[in-house]
């Protein structure tokens, strides 16, 4: 990973829809272009973040995998039209 993020995200132990759902509220108080790098040990996480930011308009850019925890990164898409 070689972006740096803005804001790290810790959801280790946290079942779905759980890491969707703080990462919902995180990337919602940040800028548009910034990064958040979460942190989950559900397997359901690499399967909900992309569908996630697909459905939403923000970029996944990455995820690996160190033993049981996989690190996530996303940036922040463009602010919603008015």
């Amino acid at each position: 990973m070689t972006r740096t993020p803005d804001l790290t995200l810790d959801c280790e132990g946290l079942l779905c829809p759980l890491p969707v759902l703080r990462a919902r509220k995180a990337l919602a108080a940040m800028a548009p272009g910034q990064i958040l790098r979460l942190t989950a040990t559900d397997r359901m996480a690499a399967i909900d973040l992309p569908h996630f930011c697909a459905e939403t308009g923000h970029r996944f850019l990455a995820a690996e995998e160190t033993g049981p925890v996989t690190a996530y990164l996303i940036e922040r898409g463009p602010a919603p039209l008015a």
